[in-house]
């Protein structure tokens, strides 16, 4: 294989490592700080020790997500030169404030470990959560930033003789037309994922037997918080598609296996695409529905790949990870809403187990889609690493090492998920929240159940 190849495995596999962790490390803060919030406002131990718990675990990943977005920010330059070359003075603000907000993220994050019972006013501690917040989602926010640029490229001028960008304007990069869909999408999707991650431990404890108080507490307070999230992140995903009619009608095109420009174009789920002759089998059509999707209208004229030169067309298996991504997300709406129905009506049964199993299928779920939807938004770009001026086999290093470089990095990403998830086994394995409850002589009125 070629280096364009071995750089775009590399590539591929560095991120759909760190954006787990990255995920993680954007949602479970806002969990860890409505759990405090709970537990001071209602004077309630069990949010107060959700809290604690949850950043204990959250730590671990952090560590991870710094050490993966490291090899993030060193393979822009060693695998991808001739893009840095061109875009790099476009791009160096966004990438420069994701920097910025980390290192404030990680500030407060210490204040906040070290100052546990520390304050006479426990509303203090709580108060260093938000800065956490603030900075993993502007974390996110900022990097975002820089992918939106790769989609829609703004804020420069092409001086033509050189190719080079000249009259560069950072601030219009950062604000291009791709990042206000990209950014409510990415942000709502990692507090969903985080909520369900969470959510399906204490679904898996719960049918463990493991009936107390703190984890029914704990699942009732993710399944609100996921139903929330999960509308957001759908209307999140309707605006997507109508700025994807607009500015990237080929990733559209692709993604719906729509061949032939016209007015009243259906939306098409699942089915098998015949290459010669682009009919599609065994697909269920929505009437309109890529219309509606795309502007708002039946009568929307949505662009077809035969308009588009062939060169361009994304790869069409884009169609699969969409479907996919779309179906995971209303499960995630639809076992959310099942809880707080069966919650909300007196007879129903919220912890029966087949809808405890649900929840705890949609824990991992929920990263499936995160990956589905990386992997769509990317793949949906080919060829063009930026859209429209430099295609990937451009833009890839010419070294013959990084077959090499990928064997190192895949034994690295080996070693930190073991490690990883082995001492974030060690820190929880045999002290239940129940025993900690005890032990903090927190647990009053509730039924102790032994772990």
């Amino acid at each position: 294989m070629d280096s364009v190849i071995w750089s775009r495995l590399l590539t591929t596999e560095t991120l759909a490592f760190h954006i787990i962790f990255a995920t993680i490390g954007v949602g479970v803060p806002v969990f860890i700080s409505i759990a405090e919030g709970l537990g001071l406002l209602k004077k309630d131990p069990h949010y107060l020790l959700m809290a604690r718990r949850w950043t204990r675990g959250f730590v671990i990943t952090v560590a991870v997500g710094v050490v993966t977005g490291t090899c993030i920010g060193v393979m822009l330059s060693l695998l991808w030169p001739q893009f840095m070359q061109l875009a790099g003075n476009v791009i160096s603000l966004p990438l420069f404030m994701e920097t910025f907000a980390f290192f404030f993220e990680a500030i407060f994050l210490g204040i906040y470990l070290y100052t546990w019972d520390r304050f006479k006013k426990p509303i203090y501690h709580w108060l260093t959560s938000i800065p956490i917040i603030i900075g993993s989602t502007f974390s996110a926010v900022f990097i975002t930033m820089v992918n939106s640029f790769m989609n829609t490229p703004a804020g420069f001028t092409i001086d033509k003789p050189s190719g080079k960008f000249t009259s560069i304007d950072p601030i219009a990069a950062m604000f291009n037309p791709a990042t206000p869909t990209k950014v409510a999408h990415v942000v709502s999707s990692a507090y969903l994922a985080s909520g369900f991650l969470l959510a399906s431990i204490a679904a898996y404890f719960i049918l463990r037997g493991r009936n107390h108080e703190y984890f029914k507490k704990a699942l009732k307070l993710t399944m609100i918080a996921g139903f929330a999230l999960s509308l957001l992140t759908i209307l999140a995903g309707d605006f997507s598609g109508k700025f994807l009619a607009k500015y990237q009608p080929a990733k559209l095109a692709a993604m719906e296996w729509h061949f032939e420009t016209k007015k009243e174009a259906p939306l098409i789920v699942g089915g098998i695409l015949d290459k010669d002759t682009h009919e599609v089998k065994y697909s269920f059509k929505i009437p309109y529905g890529l219309s509606i999707l795309g502007l708002g209208s039946p009568e929307g004229k949505i662009t077809g790949l035969q308009d588009i030169p062939k060169d361009q067309w994304p790869p069409l298996f884009i169609h699969y990870t969409f479907d996919m991504k779309v179906t995971i997300g209303f499960y995630l709406a639809a076992i959310a809403t099942l809880f707080l129905l069966l919650w909300w009506w007196k007879r129903g049964n919220e912890w029966h187990p087949w809808l405890m199993r649900g929840i705890l299928l949609a824990g991992p779920l929920s990263f499936v889609a995160i990956e589905l939807g990386w992997i769509t938004a990317e793949v949906g770009r080919q060829p063009w690493i930026i859209q429209g001026i430099m295609r990937v086999q451009h833009a890839a290093t010419s070294s013959n090492q990084v077959g090499l470089i990928f064997v190192l990095f895949t034994i690295l990403y080996c070693l930190l998920a073991v490690i990883c998830t082995t001492v974030l086994y060690r820190l929880f394995k045999g002290k239940g929240p129940e025993k900690e409850l005890i032990e903090r002589k927190w647990e009053s009125d509730v039924e102790v159940v032994n772990s």
